[in-house]
């Protein structure tokens, strides 16, 4: 029975992992790379395989894990369902749909872990899920990618924020120093909610509580710690510091440029710098912890994760000043370079995992 659960999680990770690549080749399109096509909405698919296929079916699959029921398993397999209709070009509906009841799901795996260990991070995780909900509604509404956008952003910092609340109970943080984080939760999510009234002072409103968090992540978090240490320790707080700067950058920018929060190169630094800038570097952070959980397969820290994690910052540093100067060269290659990267991630994961197995396979 083990054996059978792990095997479907690797299936449900190489579904995810399809995804990336996917995601990451109908970005390069969009960047204006010029490489095949295999539709003609094919650049517009780019968010919700990263979103959707990628880290929705991570997200999922982590949770259902943490839960231990079967029933949260419908998670990931609804977001790889949502992520194939993508490729193959079915209805947007259809995609849409299915994204909507894998959130649904998410929300419930929320009251049921609060219901088993009432504890705040779970209540922060719960918003998550409902910010994601919201945006596969409006997705399935049809309204604009762009609209649905900051509901995505929404769910995936209040997803890694809630984590982030938790691990900071061990160091026992007073009411007050909670509470800061609880307001910046609150004043971004009343952004979100604005924006569908106003949607660029909905957006500006949503930035502030963006910094509150950001900063709250750069002073409260144990990353500073952890950052003395060495080995696996040192690179994943480096990883964590990097990824707070990036939001808080993404936040300013949001702050500073709504009104191009629709197309465009400004458009395009507005979202890499959360999407990528803080997103994934908590996964490169985060890899070698949550990936032996799911998998059972050991993935010892190397000094070559160091690679991926500075090219990722680099190149997208390049991206962004490209966006910002309007360098349409710079922000492509930038682009490329972000792609290398998180290949670069996947090839280093690889590695790891090889050589994990034959220092056990010596051992024994």
């Amino acid at each position: 029975m083990i054996v059978y659960q792990l095997l479907g999680r690797l299936f449900l990770i190489f579904l995810a992992g399809l995804s990336l690549l996917t995601g990451l080749w109908a970005g390069l399109v969009r960047l204006g790379w010029l490489l095949p096509m295999p539709h003609e909405q094919f650049v517009l698919a780019h968010g919700p395989l990263m979103l959707v296929g990628f880290l929705g079916t991570l997200i999922g699959l982590e949770r259902a894990v943490a839960l231990a029921r079967p029933w949260p398993y419908g998670i990931p397999m609804l977001t790889a369902l949502s992520s194939l209709t993508i490729m193959i070009a079915l209805p947007v509906q259809l995609t849409a749909t299915l994204a909507s009841l894998a959130s649904l799901l998410l929300l419930l795996v929320f009251i049921a872990l609060y219901r088993q260990y009432p504890a705040e991070h779970f209540v922060i995780m719960g918003v998550s899920a409902i910010a994601w909900l919201v945006g596969n509604i409006l997705w399935l509404l049809g309204q604009p990618l762009f609209s649905v956008v900051p509901w995505w952003v929404g769910f995936l910092v209040l997803m890694i924020g809630g984590e982030r609340l938790e691990l900071s109970r061990i160091r026992r943080p007073p009411p007050n120093v909670r509470a800061k984080f609880y307001l910046g939760v609150a004043v971004f999510v009343i952004g979100l909610c604005g924006t569908l009234i106003d949607f660029q002072n909905g957006l500006r409103v949503s930035a502030v509580g963006l910094l509150v968090i950001a900063l709250w992540l750069l002073r409260y978090d144990l990353a500073w710690q952890s950052a003395r240490q060495t080995g696996l320790p040192r690179y994943m707080a480096l990883a964590l510091i990097a990824g707070y700067f990036w939001l808080a950058l993404g936040a300013v920018l949001w702050l500073g440029s709504a009104q191009f929060f629709s197309a465009g190169p400004k458009y395009d630094a507005l979202l890499h710098a959360i999407f990528l800038g803080f997103v994934f570097s908590m996964i490169f952070a985060h890899a070698p912890i949550i990936l032996p959980t799911i998998t059972g397969l050991p993935l010892p820290f190397r000094k070559a994760f160091y690679l991926h994690l500075g090219l990722l910052h680099a190149s997208l540093l390049l991206r962004v000043v490209g966006d910002l100067a309007g360098w349409q060269p710079l922000q492509r290659w930038g682009g490329l370079l972000n792609t290398l990267a998180i290949m670069l991630f996947v090839a280093n994961n690889i590695l790891a995992v090889r050589k994990g197995e034959s220092a056990l396979a010596r051992s024994k």
